[in-house]
């Protein structure tokens, strides 16, 4: 079974644990390292979505930033402190990002940017959000929208997955099948869409995660059991998150998460190592050339 994590969340994000507390239980799990991965969400209407009163509400809200400084000046103090918590404790802890991908050449341009000046160790690719005619929406922005309208959003939700995996700039992407969270797309109707995506994730090169989280909730992680199945037809490198917003998620339903790929046929995960050179060198060169240009 793994021993690590790459995909976990601290305190000043939407995590309740401090990042020495994190690595403290990684130690007591007899865990060989840990990854911590942050949300990095930057839109200019981040903050005037519906749901952002709510976050606020939950003391969430600094997740979300409106512009590419505003989220620099939150990750690198962390990656401050990650590096010295890895010295204190000479325990290997990865600097991640769990990144919010979203398609403009504008978006695209500063990240490049950000990226160059924060230098993570590894990036993960997600999408929680849709633009749905002018609106963005996050999951339970989707559910609360009518049965047509879900349809329409859920196509756009895989389009922008599939962008995602083309940017080709992530370690893996994060929980394929998000909208499952609030039972969206579930029907035998996306299972084109699915194939498509991990056809695409298998031609790109592209790994993905078994996030284990959903386990809390129900029989099935994120992807679902149909979705893992492809992954193990397409031969796509895995690895196992536990996505822990607390030391008690922390490597949760881990045993769980091996048996469901087992059963599905997949046979090929991945180890944790920093984020590939060649993928590193195109996004330096490009942003480069974006910025030349």
């Amino acid at each position: 079974m793994q021993h690590f994590s790459l995909h976990t969340h601290t305190i000043g994000f939407d995590g309740q644990n401090t990042v020495e507390e994190m690595v403290k239980q990684a130690k007591k799990l007899r865990w060989s390292r840990i990854g911590i991965a942050n949300h990095f969400i930057v839109h200019p209407d981040i903050k005037k979505a519906t749901f952002y009163a709510y976050a606020c509400k939950g003391n969430y809200q600094n997740i979300y930033s409106e512009n590419f400084e505003e989220a620099l000046f939150k990750f690198f103090p962390l990656f401050q402190e990650i590096k010295r918590i890895e010295q204190i404790t000479q325990f290997p802890i990865y600097k991640g990002m769990e990144v919010d991908f979203f398609d403009t050449t504008q978006w695209k341009g500063d990240f490049y940017r950000i990226i160059n000046l924060l230098k993570p160790d590894y990036l993960i690719g997600s999408v929680h959000f849709v633009d749905y005619k002018g609106h963005l929406l996050n999951t339970h922005d989707m559910k609360k929208a009518s049965f047509m309208e879900q349809k329409e959003i859920l196509k756009i939700y895989w389009k922008n997955v599939r962008s995602a995996i083309k940017f080709k700039a992530f370690d893996f992407m994060a929980h394929l099948d998000l909208p499952a969270k609030v039972g969206l797309g579930y029907g035998k109707e996306w299972e084109k869409e699915e194939e498509e995506t991990i056809a695409l994730l298998a031609a790109c090169g592209g790994k993905a995660e078994v996030n284990t989280s959903a386990l809390r909730q129900k029989d099935e992680a994120y992807p679902s059991n149909r979705i893992l199945k492809l992954l193990a037809k397409y031969e796509i490198p895995v690895v196992l998150s536990d996505d822990a917003h607390s030391v008690s998620q922390m490597g949760q339903y881990f045993e769980k998460g091996t048996e469901l790929m087992k059963n599905a046929g997949i046979k090929r995960s991945i180890y944790p190592i920093m984020i590939a050179d060649h993928i590193r060198q195109r996004i330096y060169m490009d942003w480069h050339f974006m910025r030349v240009r």
